[in-house]
Parts: C-alpha cells; sequence; structure tokens
C-alpha cells in the first residue's frame, strides 16, 4: 500500500512541481550527468548529431507552443530560423554585438516578425492559415535574397568566432554545451509557459476558439502571443545554427523543415513539452540510419531509391503513428508510468 499511496501527490505544490518523486530527480541527475560528458566519450559525427539535435529541440519547443498547444498550424516555421540566422550574422558580423546578447536580440528579431506575419490567424484558420504561414516562408525566402546588400544574398555571410564572456566556442566540443544548456532552458521555458494563464488561454483557443472568447479570451492578444514566443524559439534557434557553422546562407534553412518539425510533433506528441524531445530524438535518429544503411542498401536495390531512405523512414514512422498512436510517444509513456504506479491494483 506504501507504493502505492507514494506515487501521487498529496498537495497542490507537489502536483504542481516539474519533479515530484526521488526517482525523478535521481532520472534527472543521471541523464545531465550523461549529457555533459557526451564531449569526453563521442566521435565527431555523434557529437554533430548531438548538436544538432539540441538546435532542433529549441526550434520545436516553440512550435509546440504554437501549434500544438494554441493549435495554430504554421508551416513556414524554418522561415523564421531563418529571420534568426540572418539577424544573428548582421548583428555579430556588421554591428559587432557579442554573441550572449546577439543570440537573444536574433530571438526577439524572429519573434516579431512572426508576430507580423501572424496577424493573418485573426480572420483565417486550418487550411487557409496552413497556405498562409507558407507563403510566409517563400516571402521571407526572397526578401532575403534581394537585400543582398545586407544578407549577401545568394553568397551568405560568414560569421565570426564566438566567444562567452572571455571563454572561447569555436570548438565542436564547448559549442556542445552552448547548445545542450540552451536546449534545457528552453524547454524549462516552454514548459512554465504552459503553467501560466498565456499557457491556459492557449490550450483554451486550440480547443474551441469561439468558446474561449466567449469566455473572456481575447483572442487578438493571445494568438499574436503565440506567434511572437513560438517564433523567438525558432529565432534562436536560427542563431544557435548559422554560428555552429559559422556561415548563413537560405540553403540551411530549407522549406522541407518545416514538414519535419511538425513530424516530430505528430511523433512525440503534439502539445507535450517532453513529448517535443522524444519526437525530435526519434526523427533525428532515422534519418541518421537511412544515412548509414543508404550505401549498403544501394548495392542491393536502385541507388536512388536509398538515397530518398532519409525521407522514407521518417514518413512511415510518422503515418504509423498518425495511425496508431496519434497521441505520441509523451502518451505511450505516460501509459506505462500509470500502469507502473498502479501495479498491482
Amino acid at each position: 500500500m506504501r507504493h502505492f499511496s507514494s506515487s501521487f501527490a498529496h498537495s497542490y505544490g507537489q502536483d504542481m512541481a516539474l519533479l515530484r518523486t526521488r526517482t525523478q530527480w535521481l532520472l534527472l541527475v543521471v541523464f545531465l550527468a550523461f549529457i555533459f560528458t557526451v564531449p569526453r566519450w563521442a566521435s565527431n559525427s555523434f557529437l554533430t548529431l548531438a548538436t544538432v539535435i539540441g538546435i532542433t529541440i529549441v526550434s520545436a519547443q516553440g512550435l509546440n507552443i504554437l501549434t500544438g498547444n494554441c493549435g495554430l498550424v504554421s508551416m513556414g516555421h524554418s522561415a523564421f530560423m531563418m529571420v534568426g540566422g540572418y539577424a544573428m550574422a548582421i548583428l555579430t558580423s556588421q554591428l559587432g554585438l557579442p554573441f550572449v546578447l546577439a543570440v537573444p536580440v536574433a530571438g526577439l528579431v524572429a519573434g516579431v516578425v512572426g508576430t507580423i506575419f501572424g496577424l493573418p490567424s485573426l480572420r483565417i484558420k486550418g487550411f487557409y492559415l496552413i497556405m498562409a504561414t507558407v507563403a510566409a516562408y517563400f516571402i521571407i525566402h526572397w526578401l532575403v535574397l534581394q537585400f543582398r546588400q545586407l544578407t549577401g544574398g545568394t553568397e551568405g555571410m560568414a560569421l565570426p568566432p564566438a566567444d562567452l564572456f572571455g571563454w572561447s566556442i569555436r570548438s565542436r566540443e564547448n559549442y556542445f554545451y552552448v547548445v545542450i544548456v540552451t536546449a534545457i532552458i528552453a524547454t524549462l521555458v516552454a514548459k512554465n509557459i504552459l503553467r501560466t494563464r498565456i499557457g491556459r488561454a492557449f490550450v483554451a483557443i486550440r480547443d474551441n476558439d469561439l468558446a474561449a472568447e466567449a469566455m473572456g479570451v481575447n483572442l487578438f492578444r493571445y494568438k499574436l502571443q503565440a506567434f511572437f514566443l513560438g517564433n523567438i524559439f525558432a529565432g534562436v534557434a536560427g542563431a544557435l545554427s548559422v554560428q555552429y557553422y559559422a556561415f548563413a546562407n537560405v540553403e540551411q534553412f530549407p522549406f522541407f523543415d518545416s514538414v519535419w518539425l511538425l513530424g516530430m510533433l505528430i511523433v512525440g506528441g503534439m502539445g507535450s513539452v517532453s513529448g517535443v524531445i522524444y519526437g525530435v530524438i526519434a526523427i533525428k535518429l532515422l534519418q541518421q540510419l537511412a544515412v548509414k544503411i543508404g550505401p549498403s542498401l544501394a548495392e542491393i536495390v536502385n541507388p536512388q531509391a536509398a538515397v530518398g531512405l532519409s525521407l522514407i523512414l521518417p514518413s512511415i514512422a510518422i503515418i504509423l503513428f498518425l495511425i496508431f498512436a496519434p497521441r505520441g510517444i509523451s502518451h505511450l509513456w505516460e501509459r506505462v508510468r500509470n500502469y507502473y504506479q498502479l501495479w498491482p491494483y
């Protein structure tokens, strides 16, 4: 009986806590110990993959706020990563702003631009909003290429080496730490946003915007806030991405990245902060698996089919989750956890 009763909260504060049990604290410590020792034993390819996963988690947390929690489906998220990336390049290479200030400013720039392109959400939704965000991607892409004196056009822009309070983050290992810390902060911020009045308003709009408006939720205010907050995350992710490669180019932010970000939310669990992490890791590992087995498969089947494997494997995973587990990995894990808590009752 002790095991049964100890699995549940006994106060409101305990129920609202992010970590409620000693087991959760222990798992967190083990996880952080594993993450922060990765550069000591990982290969360069694994470290690159882990860094890309961390950057993608930051971006996906923003899309989860916008789409998973507020119900505003965006297919232009990679465009706002592009805005953040180019803002980062301009701030550091042309204005001489240090890395620690340029990253949040780039996020704010992307948030403001996202708010402007979020204005149609006040009048349209569903398929029409999706098409509006698709148009936003191509408009931003075109503008970046046209203002070539500022952005470098098709040639792109080089970024100066970055330092953080005198600590060089030019090496792959040091930059990994910066990305992981940023991803952890972004996850905590996203989690706490959803625990506030703003987060509850987002969920109300997602579930039924007419009912939310009838209850006093200001749709104009909260929809624009969703676009602003969600695209801040995208801008920060774009800034981290261009600094990692020390170069900004429109080819770094293809339209299809927006599709994969939505797929990550589906696989991980739409609306779940932890599901974002599961979905990003799952899709990125499937893409990496396709890269690894592609050359071997090319000897057996058509080489062109092997090249497309990086698209096929994640696509199959998304379809399977839509059919058999539409609430994603986070819901599957929740069912396992609840079974463990209630066992043997």
